[in-house]
């Protein structure tokens, strides 16, 4: 493979590891055709080192010139330009790449020496550092000021759970839909997204008002849509697989902890929560809606709970029976069977139609999840008994929005999603959680995050908690806060090698074909997927 020939930018002139280096521009580059997030090789004398502009700054040899300059006189500006004045970029090394290319890339241990020449990254560098995409390398998007695939490695993505983080507006469903198109195209994970604003299935609108593509569209019978409100989904052209309900003795006590804030429920709610599941199991929800004054008086009496406050927990919950999708009693099959399509390795989309209320969302998620992580400890386990890779449970993601409700420092330690995120791949099942304010997020669980990919934020709290548990995150603060509002993001953690500033890849007609979408009618991909989840379903 012939080397391509890389532009030279200027030279090392100081710097450490810890807080980056320096480099002075060379006179014939202009200032303003580097910017924050390009990518740089700086050559060494045993090794390369692949870096990240940080800043940009301009620089004089002599005080006096900026402090009376030559306003207006083009000759005396040419005539200092790249002499008396120059520019200076801060770089931070993040991999060195030995010259012998058969050698694999190294985390930084050291720098170069003073005036190594600094060189612009071209096409080789990238394909060397991020890959090219292959059955397991997801292109996610190009960076900035070239064109050339930046990939995600999905075996690693899926090993632990990972955020999409940006504030309104950004691009979070669009990056969470790229995603989980690479996660479905590898087939190295099923997927259960909860999809609480129906627009990851079916048809969408983009940022412009543009249709797109949902996800049954263009894996047809690999993706299964399950609803909690079947109205809704007819009335948006949609066909679902089944319809989801919830019964009364499926809540659970720490699903009604989940929705404290949500209810507004008083602290002494999950004591009073507990002694109804000693006394009445699974009957606990229904039994206590149905009690009257004298019923929670002798209640109180016999348990030694607070009457009052066993009344007051009455009021609170008398919300939940009123969602459309809750019964008194509700058959559990439904869940089971999207449990096993998962299991097999489909899958599942769960939109919520018009029950968009957190309560409905949190509610239901909780306990889906709830039943997911147990079947697949009991598979773990069965697993690490047996030993047979037949018994092993198949690799799961989880998406969740506003995951902040689901993962803050109060109710992170006591719901399932908390559990999940700091047991990482022990039970094979991972997060992706999306979020607009990962400040509110508990700190915990963001260090155990493997990947973030982040479009612009703009809260400082927001973006001090996207680098918790980062190397470097000084130079990359920087480098995030220049992100445009859409279509760019960075990405860093286990799946990439280093951080790295990208063009989001774009979801159009380019992207659905390779995707393996024919919308050519001779193709009749829908009817075929339809035909086969027929015959799946009858």
């Amino acid at each position: 493979m012939s080397v391509l020939k890389r532009k030279r930018l200027g030279i090392v002139t100081g710097g450490s590891l810890v807080e980056g280096l320096h480099a002075r521009l060379d006179s014939s580059v202009s200032v303003e055709d580097v910017r924050v997030g390009q990518f740089v090789v700086i050559q060494g004398e045993k090794n390369e080192f692949f870096s990240l502009t940080t800043n940009v700054t301009l620089e004089a040899t002599n005080r006096t010139i900026t402090a009376r300059p030559p306003d207006g006189d083009t000759f005396l500006h040419a005539v200092l330009a790249g002499t008396a004045t120059y520019g200076t970029v801060q770089l931070k090394p993040m991999l060195m790449l030995p010259n012998d290319l058969s050698e694999e890339l190294r985390p930084v241990k050291t720098v170069p020496s003073h005036f190594a020449p600094v060189l612009e990254a071209n096409e080789q560098d990238f394909t060397r550092v991020f890959g090219a995409e292959d059955a397991t390398h997801f292109e996610i998007g190009r960076p900035l000021d070239m064109d050339v695939p930046i990939c995600i490695n999905l075996n690693r993505l899926v090993e632990r759970s990972n955020g999409i983080f940006g504030r309104s507006g950004t691009g979070k469903s669009f990056l969470t839909r790229l995603i989980l198109c690479g996660i479905i195209r590898s087939g190295v994970a099923a997927n259960l997204v909860f999809d609480m604003h129906s627009e990851y299935g079916w048809e969408a609108t983009s940022e412009d008002g543009a249709f797109v593509k949902g996800l049954r569209q263009l894996f047809g019978a690999q993706v299964l849509i399950y609803t909690i409100d079947a109205e809704s989904s007819r009335k948006r052209g949609v066909s679902v697989d089944e319809v989801i309900t919830i019964g009364l003795d499926q809540i659970e006590a720490e699903d009604i902890l989940l929705l404290q804030d949500e209810l507004n429920l008083n602290p002494t709610a999950a004591e009073s929560a507990y002694l109804l599941v000693d006394r009445y199991r699974q009957e606990w929800l229904r039994t206590l809606l149905g009690m009257s004054s004298d019923d929670i008086r002798d209640f109180a009496e016999q348990s030694g709970a607070h009457a009052g406050a066993v009344s007051a927990l009455k009021r609170k919950l008398d919300q939940i029976p009123r969602l459309g999708f809750v019964r008194d009693q509700a058959p559990v099959d439904a869940i089971d069977r999207m449990i096993e399509h998962l299991a097999r390795g489909r899958h599942v989309i769960l939109e919520f139609g018009q029950y968009r209320s957190a309560l409905a969302y949190m509610l239901t998620a909780n306990i889906i999840t709830r039943r997911i992580h147990r079947r697949w400890v009991e598979q773990t386990e069965t697993f690490l008994r047996t030993k047979n890779p037949a018994d092993k449970p198949r690799q799961l993601v989880i998406t969740i929005e506003e995951a902040h409700k689901f993962l803050n420092p109060g109710a992170a330690r006591q719901t399932i999603f908390g559990t999940i995120a700091r047991e990482l791949r022990k039970y094979s099942v991972t997060l992706l959680i999306v979020d607009q304010r990962p400040s509110s997020i508990d700190p915990e669980v963001m260090s155990q995050i493997g990947s973030r990919v982040t479009a612009l934020l703009s809260d400082d709290r927001d973006i001090d908690a996207v680098f918790t548990g980062v190397s470097g995150a000084a130079g990359l603060r920087t480098v995030l806060a220049s992100l445009d509002t859409r279509q760019q993001a960075m990405v860093l953690g286990h799946a990439v090698p280093m951080p790295a500033v990208i063009r989001t890849r774009l979801y159009d007609a380019a992207f659905y074909k390779a995707m393996g979408f024919d919308e050519s009618p001779a193709a009749g991909r829908g009817k075929r997927a339809y035909a086969e989840m027929d015959e799946l379903f009858s």
